[in-house]
């Protein structure tokens, strides 16, 4: 049976179908906002055990930013009853966690509109347990969103059950039919905006929530910046342009990027479109990074690394690369610069952040600093430093 699913068109226009934003309650355009819109749908974020883990990336970026959603709650019941800001970042952001979904409801006045699962395990795939929370949602009559591989609208006891009770699945990374997909043409040269990638030396390791911090500063200083959203989570955020690029067959990639870009320069004329990277050029499981580099050409390129991270993520046996040769290879693949580095700084104390930070700069040669453990000016200073002909002007609403 069907359910009320549609696929995605990025062809030169902002995201549309499975992957394209909600629409809000009496609106249905989201306001350009790096605050929850009050009329967007209301959310839980399912993430049991894996809250503020890596494979949480989903839940972990949703309750620092989201627009397409308001975020109510995450469940998780390994932190119940806590906030899920003091648990993520030791800073409180009124947002609880429950320990499963019935908890999570009976805290709202209504049953929210919207669950979310939160987590990208490297199976793709939802477990048994899993399933039956996204079924007890759907009984209470709530959407479902996924941006797992496994398509949720596909699954015949679960789609049986949305057309039963009138809800919505919204498979983030279900693509359009290939027939429909976009070759790369070149266009991109004729991109006016400064393009600057961030990448990493890791998949999950920080990059969108540099990119997202980064779009927020220099949009809040005049600089009219757009971020391009390549995964799963960013356009659960709200992303108005982009693709989940895991889900793009390989031969499209480059052009369904591509496409993304000239929309976004077309529709917004900014001065700065910040690509979202995926995996690492480096990393043998995936190709996304190189896809990236070719589909966007990039002007520069930010590159994020974790420090104390000692293999690469689910790849114990296979260690992280040092910044210097991530770098190396990223200026010898695609015709660009690396600007600057910066760090995701889990299991270092405020003294080893200080002290790397230092030390890579002098390395490196280039700046260095911490998105979210830094202020977000010295995110800025990298880009003006670089390109101190960018043009700021009052400040504006971020985008």
């Amino acid at each position: 049976m069907e359910t009320k699913s549609e696929t995605v068109d990025t062809i030169r226009r902002p995201v549309r179908g499975s992957q394209a934003l909600p629409m809000t309650k009496g609106n249905p355009t989201l306001a350009n906002s790096n605050t929850q819109v009050a009329a967007a749908p209301s959310a839980v974020v399912y993430c049991e055990g894996n809250f503020a883990q890596i494979d949480g990336k989903t839940a972990n970026g949703l309750v620092r930013h989201s627009e397409a959603y308001r975020i109510l709650s995450v469940i998780d019941s390994t932190y119940g009853g806590q906030d899920s800001g003091s648990v993520l970042d030791d800073k409180m952001n009124h947002i609880p966690v429950f320990g499963d979904l019935d908890a999570a409801v009976a805290h709202q006045a209504v049953v929210p509109d919207t669950l979310i699962y939160g987590m990208a395990p490297s199976t793709g795939r939802l477990s048994p347990a899993d399933r039956g929370v996204v079924l007890q949602a759907i009984d209470l009559g709530m959407n479902i969103v996924s941006g797992l591989h496994e398509y949720l609208s596909y699954d015949a006891e679960i789609a049986n059950a949305a057309s039963e009770r009138n809800v919505t699945i919204r498979d983030i990374r279900k693509p359009k039919p290939s027939k429909d997909l976009r070759l790369f043409d070149g266009s991109v040269a004729g991109v006016e905006a400064l393009r600057i990638a961030v990448l990493g030396t890791d998949c999950a390791i920080g990059k969108r929530t540099t990119a997202t911090v980064l779009a927020r500063t220099l949009n809040a200083k005049g600089i009219k910046t757009v971020l391009v959203g390549t995964g799963q989570t960013g356009l659960m955020q709200g992303a108005k342009y982009g693709i989940a690029m895991d889900a793009v067959p390989p031969q499209f990639c480059c052009g369904e990027l591509e496409g993304a870009i000239v929309a976004a320069s077309e529709a917004e004329q900014p001065d700065v479109i910040l690509i979202e990277g995926q995996g690492a050029l480096s990393h043998p499981a995936f190709c996304t990074s190189a896809f990236i580099l070719r589909g966007s050409q990039p002007d520069a390129v930010i590159l994020q690394h974790a420090p104390k991270r000692a293999h690469r993520c689910d790849f114990p046996n296979m260690p992280m690369p040092a910044p210097a040769s991530e770098i190396a290879l990223i200026e010898a693949f695609a015709d660009t610069k690396v600007i600057g580095v910066t760090l995701n700084h889990e299991g270092m104390s405020e003294a080893e952040i200080t002290d790397t930070i230092s030390a890579q700069s002098q390395k490196l040669g280039v700046p260095v600093t911490d998105a979210l453990a830094r202020p977000a000016a010295h995110l800025l200073a990298m880009v003006v430093a670089a390109y101190p002909g960018l043009p700021q002007r009052p400040s504006m609403a971020a985008t």
